[in-house]
């Protein structure tokens, strides 16, 4: 990934959850199973935070997002963030409103795959952070709920207005986003709001694998996949094709590209440098 860090060094130590690396995964485990790992003022910097350094880490190719216990992540706390929010002045407000906004934009910004582990319960910006991924494996019996409404706020928070009728379309977005019921997980792959779904205790397995499959890939090609999936959403085709065409053209200059030429020839797999 990047090599310019600067003076800035990098986290190594998270308190608000729990990060685990292996063979190029990064795993971020949501770890207040005690409150179905609802989401504090600090949780949320720290996803932030985070997912602006994946990018300067030569040790991450993916991000596993989960949660501990019953369920993946059950929205805002009720105490830690609705109680103090009626508290606040609009400044200190709209900077927290903001600053969830920032955790999702920087997991559509960032590189590296997302991928949402998700069984239990998605409720609220639960939900919404596994929209913001890239991948969504769900076991059977979760459940999502957008639920903002059902609080007297908003259904459009976080850029789930944004991004919900890109995925399962207008109408689906507008049932979900306005009624805010709890949908299983057969009907939200249904909509189209599911990757993968699996039985729950195929979960960790089908979750592993594509882990693995994405860290073990192309990560240069995956990262432009990405980038311009985000980036063509709002332009016109013929700027579309511009800009894929500029892609192309710096990819193969990559040394990805040249090692499935070498691997090919030589009868062999390749060995993806992300580079």
């Amino acid at each position: 990934m990047s090599s310019f860090r600067a003076s800035a060094p990098l986290t190594e130590n998270w308190e608000h959850f729990d990060v685990a690396r292996t063979d190029g995964v990064t795993t971020v485990t949501l770890n207040r199973p005690e409150k179905l790992n609802a989401l504090t003022f600090d949780s949320y910097a720290d996803l932030r935070d985070l997912l602006v350094e994946l990018p300067h880490r030569d040790d991450t190719r993916v991000l596993v997002l989960q949660g501990e216990g019953r369920g993946f992540c059950s929205g805002g706390d009720v105490n830690e963030i609705i109680a103090e929010t009626l508290k606040m002045d609009p400044d200190d407000l709209l900077a927290f409103t903001r600053m969830t906004g920032e955790v999702v934009k920087a997991m559509r910004e960032c590189p590296v795959p997302v991928i949402a582990r998700v069984h239990g319960i998605a409720a609220g910006a639960g939900s919404v952070l596994a929209l913001a991924s890239d991948f969504r494996v769900v076991a059977r019996s979760a459940r999502f709920a957008f639920l903002f409404t059902r609080v007297g706020l908003s259904g459009a928070d976080m850029g789930a207005a944004y991004l919900l009728p890109r995925v399962v379309g207008l109408g689906h977005a507008t049932k979900l986003l306005m009624l805010g019921d709890t949908v299983p997980a057969p009907e939200a792959d249904r909509y189209g709001l599911v990757s993968e779904l699996v039985e729950d205790d195929e979960l960790d397995d089908a979750v592993s694998t594509l882990a693995t499959r994405l860290a073990q890939g192309p990560a240069f090609g995956y990262a432009q996949t990405k980038a311009l999936l985000s980036r063509e959403l709002d332009m016109n085709l013929s700027g579309a094709i511009e800009l894929e065409a500029m892609t192309q053209a710096l990819l193969m200059k990559s040394a990805d590209y040249a090692e499935f030429h070498a691997a090919f020839t030589g009868k062999r797999t390749p060995e993806w440098k992300g580079r």
